[in-house]
């Protein structure tokens, strides 16, 4: 009882709060508590010509960081705010004023054992920049080498975790007081923030990604990613190579050290096709602040805080859903959704084959260099309530990258579109992964990895049959399992076997035709 006092407490000053910038929308519409609501909004309003998602943005970004960081997670979702809001959210910009120097010093000497003259000789007090969750300091090394040092906001775990608890209360009420809301899973997009947030408050996590993307993509030309100075890397510090470069949307910077900007796109989208389909682990934060291009033309990412992961089936799934509405195979489309086990198969096919079509026709029947494949994958999100889709939380985060991807696109080269430069590699990621020899070998790989777990499968379904004949038998060994009567087996037990055997001759079976198969593919 007292934390939900203090939540409701706490609910009033941020309805109060989102009252005052004409934001009450979002607690209104989830029809959470209508009193503090209703009282919030007799509040003196900003008034203004601003659209909903831009007055929510600046609402959410004088509530602080927890707030910003919601704010971000909920431009991932359209289903639940709508395109529109969402949209603006997505330009919500993650700035907060600097902490004192003499306080990032002190982390530092906390978190690296000596006191920062040591480490860093050289060390610029004044940031070059302060997010929500840390703030970035110049300096160099012992060894002469420029470096990049990020801090965390003293405090800022125990500030979101606090806000994280009432995100979680807000969710839950949400949910009870609109069960219609459980499809969009609220309490699951608080998770994911949470879960996101963790990761970005434990940088030595944020460096292992940015050591993961380097990894990833070290043999593709055109694109860098800073390394890690692991020496001076903890949970509360991050330095990593300090880079160099013109903002990659400061076009006249750009054209100003010669860059070429459709080559400047053309290492971009081929470096986030890759990342999406070909390794399944992509940056989620590709605001043009996070991109760079150096002297070289090569383009530089930074901030690595917000990764995203899909795994080979939700690639396979989006490559083939791409393909489908790419040429206009609108029942294939529809077909991927069931066989996924997105939409409910209780659900009309055909009704959701036309949904499909509505979606896809006007979005592709715009010129080439409009076509934008992340405002496609909106809409597809916007029909899910009607045929019960679950929402995908690992495709919305993708969704914004994409649409961060395009925009960017058209801002270096208005007429061209990134998905049809990356034309090649979408074929090459599909001849290598949606032809049948692939799947067969898909197949085998998962043929293979049942009959490692083929014994202990066996010896569970032993035991349980075993248990139930002692309890029909009744008898004083009743509900021992078979270790306690080792010469006991009876009807059960035979039947246990029988089974038994059929199943290892079957996986025998299958574990051969897979060795065959990983020998032709």
């Amino acid at each position: 009882m007292p934390q939900a006092i203090r939540n409701i407490a706490r609910l009033v000053r941020i309805a109060w709060i989102l009252a005052r910038h004409d934001a009450l929308f979002p607690l209104r519409d989830a029809g959470i508590a209508p009193v503090v609501t209703t009282l919030a909004g007799l509040a003196r309003r900003r008034r203004g010509d601003e659209r909903p998602g831009q007055r929510l943005a600046t609402a959410l970004q004088a509530l602080g960081p927890s707030f910003i960081k919601f704010g971000q997670t909920l431009a991932t979702r359209p289903d639940l705010i709508g395109e529109s809001v969402a949209q603006d959210l997505s330009n919500l910009q993650d700035r907060l004023p600097p902490f004192p120097a003499r306080e990032a010093r002190a982390i530092i000497q906390a978190e690296l054992g000596c006191p920062v003259s040591e480490v860093f000789p050289e060390f610029d007090d004044k940031p070059v920049a302060a997010a929500s969750i840390a703030q970035v300091h110049f300096a160099r090394t012992t060894d002469g080498r420029p470096v990049a040092v990020k801090v965390l906001r003293p405090g800022i775990e125990a500030a979101f975790e606090r806000d994280l608890t009432l995100f979680y209360w807000v969710a839950n009420v949400a949910e009870r007081a609109r069960p219609s809301l459980r499809r969009l899973k609220p309490v699951e997009t608080i998770r994911t923030l949470a879960d996101s947030v963790r990761i970005e408050m434990d940088l030595r996590l944020e460096a292992a990604a940015a050591s993961e993307l380097a990894e990833n993509l070290a043999d593709i030309d055109g694109f860098r990613v800073p390394a890690i100075d692991w020496q001076h890397t903890s949970r509360r510090v991050l330095t990593l190579e300090r880079m160099e470069g013109t903002r990659i949307d400061d076009l006249a910077g750009l054209a100003r050290a010669g860059h070429d900007p459709a080559m400047v796109l053309a290492h971009a989208s081929n470096a986030f096709f890759r990342q999406v389909f070909f390794d399944g682990f992509f940056h989620a934060d590709l605001h043009p602040g996070n991109l760079m291009v150096d002297a070289d033309g090569n383009v530089i990412a930074l901030d690595f805080g917000i990764m995203g992961r899909l795994d080979k089936e939700t690639r396979r799934y989006l490559a083939e859903m791409l393909l489908g509405f790419l040429t206009g195979n609108y029942a294939r489309v529809a077909d991927i959704h069931f066989e996924a086990g997105y939409v409910p198969r209780r659900q009309s096919k055909a009704a959701f084959t036309q949904a499909v079509r509505a979606i896809g026709e006007p979005v592709l029947g715009r010129p080439l260099h409009e076509i934008s494949i992340a405002r496609l994958l909106g809409h597809l999100f916007q029909v899910t309530k009607t045929f019960e889709m679950e929402t995908q939380p690992q495709l919305l985060l993708l969704q914004k990258s994409m649409l961060m991807a395009e925009g960017l696109s058209r801002k270096l080269r208005p007429e061209e579109n990134m998905w049809l430069m990356s034309q090649p590699l979408i074929e090459e990621w599909a001849a290598i992964n949606l032809n049948p020899a692939a799947r067969l070998g898909e197949m085998a790989r998962e043929t293979l990895a049942v009959a490692r777990r083929l014994p202990q499968v066996v010896e569970r379904a032993e035991d349980i049959l075993d248990g139930l004949e002692d309890n029909l038998s009744g008898g004083p060994g009743a509900g021992n399992s078979r270790r306690g009567k080792p010469g006991k087996r009876g009807a059960f037990g035979g039947i246990a076997g029988f089974g038994g055997v059929q199943l290892l001759l079957g996986v025998i079976a299958g574990l051969l035709a897979a060795l065959l198969v990983l020998q032709l593919v």
